[in-house]
């Protein structure tokens, strides 16, 4: 069955696993790897003999047909191929003509919102808060999927039919002052973290795989740091982490100019390929954000240190994401994030920017359902 799988641009992507298996099938999952950087301080020897040893996947430009090949003869046999078709030789490969590539494939693929399974929709008076939150239900294990900053638990429309079909008892909630849940005090926003412990306590959840989007992963960081027991795996995508570095804080500057906050949540949020080429999702998720946080904004407090050191410390399953065209996080910075982490794997989503859950659901999909597979309780 071909497998849809991403061209090898450098050696230094070659250690992907991102289709390895027939269950990956988005062409926009671009690749999954050990989060170290594995190519650091090795001799040219050492480095040759783990070449050596590696296996890849080698891939037609049309993304449609993938062989296991020896990493490094297959690479350099395949960049040049790449490039002669790119210079026009299509002899090499007929059928990898450019202009046939631009008229067959359509400017964005189709991505209505999928039919939702049945949920118990409801509001769980925490004591000192009353947060809203959605349950498939269901004997399986729980995924708890907590929002970015611009939305709330009812952004999550193109993964709660995949994960509950899945097999997951999946849950959404919104945070203190986000769509359905109680502002409260804003002199007294709570922790975040606590509360989301005070939620699994209500619903009798013992343990679970944390899934989170940019803001809502420094939530998840700081609940793992306090419970790790009780959480399964986790994972963060496109979030900058809290991370309190002098270093990473100048970086982030960079990054991102002293206007960039004043600018359009959409234009930050959004990759240009999917404001290009989807207007009704584009139109959908403005709605969604605007509706996000009707009252305003309490920031919660955050219970531990969120630092480089702290992150060593993480014992549980860690799963890093972005997108390739994310303002926030670019691959780059992930792969910062990545060396911090004890043990990691990373997945870059192409044509997608802070928020690939919504502009590639599919690839975001794939590759959460994969890694928490690997991850389950028994």
């Amino acid at each position: 069955m071909p497998v849809n799988c991403p061209n090898i641009s450098t050696s230094r992507t070659i250690h992907s696993k991102a289709c390895r298996s027939n269950k990956v099938t988005s062409p926009f999952l671009t690749y999954r790897a050990a989060a170290s950087p594995i190519y650091k301080n090795k001799s040219k020897t050492a480095l040759s003999d783990q070449l050596k040893g590696e296996k890849t996947m080698a891939c037609s430009p049309h993304l449609q047909d993938c062989e296991p090949q020896n990493s490094r003869r297959n690479f350099f046999k395949h960049s040049l191929l790449t490039g002669a078709a790119i210079a026009g030789v299509s002899e090499l490969w007929p059928q990898a003509a450019m202009a046939d590539t631009i008229k067959t494939t359509p400017m964005w693929p189709a991505s209505p919102i999928p039919a939702q399974v049945p949920v118990t929709d409801a509001i769980a008076d925490l004591g000192d808060t009353r947060l809203w939150y959605w349950d498939t239900g269901g004997n399986g294990e729980v995924v708890i999927f907590m929002h970015a900053g611009s939305q709330s638990a009812a952004g999550w429309g193109y993964q709660q039919a995949a994960f509950a079909s899945a097999g997951y008892r999946v849950i959404g909630y919104s945070r203190r002052g986000y769509f359905k849940s109680d502002l409260g005090d804003i002199n007294n926003p709570g922790v975040a973290s606590d509360d989301l412990d005070r939620l699994l306590q209500h619903l009798n959840i013992e343990r679970a795989h944390l899934v989170a989007m940019a803001h809502g992963g420094y939530f998840a960081l700081d609940y793992s740091l306090s419970h790790p027991a009780k959480v399964l795996s986790l994972t963060l995508a496109s979030s900058m982490l809290g991370v309190r570095d002098d270093a990473y804080s100048i970086m982030q500057k960079r990054l991102r100019p002293p206007f960039f906050n004043d600018l359009p949540v959409d234009f930050k949020e959004l990759g240009p390929s999917y404001r290009a080429g989807n207007p009704e999702g584009h139109d959908t998720w403005k709605t969604l954000a605007k509706a996000a946080r009707p009252g305003g904004r309490v920031m919660p407090e955050i219970k531990n240190e969120l630092s480089w050191k702290n992150l060593k410390s993480i014992k549980v399953p860690v799963l890093l994401m972005t997108g390739d065209a994310d303002l926030y996080v670019p691959p780059s910075v992930l792969r910062l994030q990545a060396s911090h982490f004890p043990a990691a794997e990373t997945v870059i989503i192409k044509e997608a920017g802070h928020c690939s859950n919504w502009e590639q659901p599919q690839a975001f999909n794939t590759s959460v359902l994969q890694f928490i597979g690997k991850h389950t309780a028994t």
